[in-house]
């Protein structure tokens, strides 16, 4: 229950460490969970747990429980601070000596031969951690004054530091679905640690129930950064309930994994792990040409049209406003980012050198060769590197500071593909 990064590799491995529960539609961290390592089978991620039980916490008076067998059940799981008395609350019962409790589970065993009978009444007073008390602003988080410390989304920082991934999704299910913590994920995004870039990926809200009225919703709350993927409607499985945006980071995940994790290949029309779209408990049915606006709007859905249930969207939230293709395609605003951060973890080791021409030629070459390995697996149509010196002034290669250019092309995805058919009366020949 700390407030602190935790790196999960397994889905077992967050059940076993976090607070869990069976109605995954309830929290945001489950649900997530379940969706990415799950549905998806993609690793690692590392989650911030805003729950804290000191705080997050209900209490509950009196509650009547009759041992009709040796245990009973509580109301609610994650207990503590119980008192257990009798029916009349005359008598006040004492743990591992009276009973035994499990806290996780939220029951307690009588003990025989203690002073709880066969069969009596007792009542529970006791308090439980509750995380529908988690809010807005636990999940933004922020910075104390006096320790330096960090919550909530300001702990992106702390991520590579601490665990050395460089963060590329940011996500927060269900919360993300109130405007600040969006702009609030959008603006943690980029920097992080100064240097590195990753995409906010965010879910807007249920009281949006027309599609029509979702790029309203986008523009009005500032949902429109090239940073930014913003998901409309939610998506169901079975009896569940799930934000689009956990979805959308999974499918994101399992589609890097499958391309060498380079993220070049778009999500855009790749199965969803779902069953159906949904607002509240009504189910949604886009046409193509509704999904088609929420597209020309910048904003990713679901669409049921050929090959069942797929994410359908190329375009991040600055479109249509925005329409340069490195910011306003989902993959190639990805592999920029890609690109930007390999970028800084690899020519790292060569700060505080002395500059000289060995230098210059050593980085120029070494992002040349890999820029030519990318373009030869057509992950790239092409790029190069180069030190110009229009752009390293003396001054500012005195002051220790040298500035290499990087051109590159990353493919864009077909997202229309069109085709002319025509009568052609030269075929009746044909018949003779």
């Amino acid at each position: 229950y700390i407030n602190e990064p935790k790196l999960c590799y397994t889905y077992k491995e967050f059940v076993d460490n976090f607070y869990f529960d069976d109605d995954f539609s309830k929290y945001s961290l489950c649900e997530f969970a379940k969706v990415y390592f799950g549905y998806y089978q993609v690793s690692p991620v590392v989650f911030v747990n805003v729950l804290d039980p000191s705080t997050h916490k209900s209490s509950v008076t009196g509650e009547s429980h009759t041992f009709e067998t040796d245990i009973i059940t509580l109301n609610n799981k994650y207990v503590s601070n119980e008192v257990v008395t009798n029916e009349d609350g005359t008598v006040t019962y004492t743990k591992d000596t009276d009973y035994t409790i499990d806290y996780t589970a939220g029951t307690i065993t009588r003990i025989d031969g203690g002073g709880i009978a066969s069969g009596a009444t007792v009542k529970v007073d006791y308090d439980y951690v509750d995380p529908s008390l988690v809010t807005a602003n636990d999940v933004i988080g922020g910075v104390d004054p006096n320790t330096g410390k960090r919550t909530g989304l300001e702990l992106v920082e702390e991520v590579f530091p601490r665990f050395r991934l460089v963060p590329g999704v940011i996500a927060s299910p269900k919360f993300s679905a109130d405007s600040s913590v969006a702009v609030a994920m959008i603006a943690k995004a980029s920097p992080i640690n100064n240097h590195f870039k990753a995409m906010a990926v965010v879910d807007v809200p249920e009281t949006i129930t027309k599609y029509s009225d979702v790029p309203g919703y986008k523009n009005d709350n500032n949902l429109t950064d090239e940073l930014c993927i913003v998901c409309w409607p939610r998506v169901s499985y079975g009896n569940e309930k799930h934000w689009m945006s956990s979805h959308v980071c999974g499918l994101m995940a399992s589609t890097d994994y499958e391309n060498g994790d380079i993220p070049y290949v778009s999500p855009s029309n790749k199965r969803f792990e779902c069953d159906g779209a949904i607002i509240g408990n009504s189910e949604v049915w886009l046409g193509l040409d509704e999904a088609n606006y929420l597209n020309g709007q910048g904003i990713v859905t679901a669409l049921n049209f050929i090959g069942g249930w797929k994410c359908w969207g190329n375009r991040t939230g600055c479109y249509p406003s925005v329409t340069d293709v490195k910011d306003s395609f989902i993959p190639l605003r990805r592999m920029f980012n890609w690109i930007g951060n390999t970028l800084v973890l690899t020519a790292w080791q060569k700060l505080d050198f002395p500059i000289r021409r060995r230098l210059i030629e050593t980085v120029v070459d070494s992002f040349n060769i890999w820029l030519n390995g990318l373009a030869a697996r057509e992950i790239i149509l092409g790029g190069r590197v180069e030190f110009r010196e229009d752009e390293n002034p003396t001054t500012e290669v005195i002051d220790g500071i040298i500035k290499f250019h990087l051109y590159v092309t990353p493919p864009s995805p077909a997202r229309e593909i069109d085709f002319i058919v025509e009568y052609d009366p030269e075929y009746i020949s044909t018949l003779f």
